[in-house]
């Protein structure tokens, strides 16, 4: 098995490429070590000193360092913790709860439906390259507010992402849109 590496915006966080199917469908974020509870492959990592936080994408896992750690030290540790779990073929997470959008209902109104598939098909496919991802919470009074997970989450670009990038591109295409913020 070869797992390859990529630089994330975020220097606390490195994407690792196991090249297999990480989730089926949605993400999971696990920020913490208390959080990694319904993952054997996130409660591994967390037993690795200096892993702060553990994501899951489709195709990938994003690790976050803790600063007073470094990559050379940390990668060839959790290279090996991935590679061990995979090559057991032991479950990446033990429930089917991923992380998904706030719940369509039968009411949602056009402009929501709008923001939906815009964040699904321009912003989410391009947040993953990066490592991370974007969850739709909600939109009131002309504000969509929006939960970054993975390296998007505590980036030094982020802010930057969400208003110069995201804003924007919602307001283009959604007059109804004034701002979007940053949820947990």
């Amino acid at each position: 098995m070869f797992i390859q590496t990529e630089q994330t915006p975020n220097p606390a966080t490195l994407k690792f490429l196991p090249g297999r199917v990480v989730l089926e469908r949605g993400t999971r974020d696990f920020p913490a070590v208390e959080t990694a509870h319904a993952s054997p492959l996130a409660e591994e990592l967390f037993r690795i000193q200096g892993v702060a936080g553990v994501f899951f994408g489709s195709d990938f896992i994003t690790v976050t360092k803790d600063d007073r750690f470094d990559w050379p030290v940390l990668k060839p540790m959790i290279l090996a913790a991935i590679m061990d779990h995979f090559t057991a073929a032991r479950p990446i997470v033990l429930d089917a709860g991923a992380e998904t959008d706030a719940d369509a209902d039968a009411t949602e109104s056009e402009v929501v439906s709008q923001i939906k598939e815009l964040i699904e098909t321009r912003v989410r496919p391009a947040v993953a390259q990066d490592g991370g991802d974007i969850v739709f919470r909600g939109f009131e009074d002309g504000v969509v507010l929006l939960s970054l997970k993975g390296s998007c989450s505590g980036c030094p670009s982020s802010a930057a992402t969400l208003k110069a990038g995201i804003e924007n591109l919602l307001k283009h295409y959604v007059p109804e849109v004034r701002e979007v913020r940053q949820v947990a």
